[in-house]
């Protein structure tokens, strides 16, 4: 199997058929509790689960997430962080 296949299942299944609850920005003690001085909007779901973006997979800053409306059609919006 190759890697992006393992990868994509694996994350299929930890967020196909979540419920999103509730989106918003980290507080800053919590930036500051992971020494980051960027923060980022938190996806939070229903089960309790949620999604961070990082800058990079080593978790040294808060990171944008790009979000594409329909794919292709140049109708996007970066979720930038604060």
């Amino acid at each position: 199997m190759s890697k992006d296949k393992a990868h994509n299942e694996k994350f299929q299944k930890l967020l196909i058929g979540k419920t999103i609850s509730r989106c918003s920005y980290m507080t800053k003690k919590d930036a500051e509790q992971f020494g980051w001085y960027k923060r980022p909007l938190i996806i939070e779901f229903t089960d309790g689960s949620m999604l961070i973006p990082q800058m990079d997979d080593e978790g040294n800053d808060g990171g944008a997430v790009i979000y594409e409306d329909v794919p292709g059609k140049d109708n996007y919006e970066i979720i930038y962080t604060i």
